[in-house]
């Protein structure tokens, strides 16, 4: 079978959640990681990253601390979090159920010229961000894997 090539469009909100956890499992060492320090680093909207990272906070995937010693950094959680639970925290997981063409009645019993090749790519996409955790991505000996999440 051929391989299909399928570009999946995740909003900024995914993007920033996915690389300040990430910033903050690579860099903390025991050490918490200060929101500015974070966004500064990542280059990325301050005031936006701390709404985001505050909701990666509130769901458990990170824990936070208030003041001045305070900022992000993980918990028991973190690097079992599967990909798709921050997919589901911003609000992504929507993608999948909405029609290729974008079809206002595309579905199973009603399928648009798309639909099924599209499913198995669907399933294919999920089962990967279901079963993929955030220490999967850090794993890897990739020396440069911190540079090309804080460039956009």
């Amino acid at each position: 079978m051929e391989t299909t090539f399928v570009s999946m469009i995740f909003s900024k909100t995914f993007g920033y959640a996915i690389r300040g956890v990430l910033y903050t499992a690579m860099v903390s060492n025991g050490k918490k990681v200060q929101l500015d320090e974070m966004a500064e680093v990542l280059n990325v909207p301050r005031h936006f990253l701390g709404k985001v990272m505050k909701r990666m906070v509130k769901e458990g995937v990170l824990s936070s601390m208030k003041g001045p010693y305070g900022g992000f950094f993980l918990n028991e959680n973190t690097m079992t979090t599967p990909l798709y639970k921050i997919i589901e925290i911003t609000g992504e997981s929507e993608t999948f159920s909405i029609c290729t063409l974008k079809l206002s009645k595309c579905n199973s019993d009603n399928p648009c010229p798309l639909h099924l090749k599209m499913e198995e790519v669907r399933k294919e996409c999920l089962n990967i961000l279901s079963n993929t955790n955030i220490g999967d991505l850090l794993s890897k000996d990739q020396p440069d894997f911190i540079q090309s999440i804080t460039t956009i």
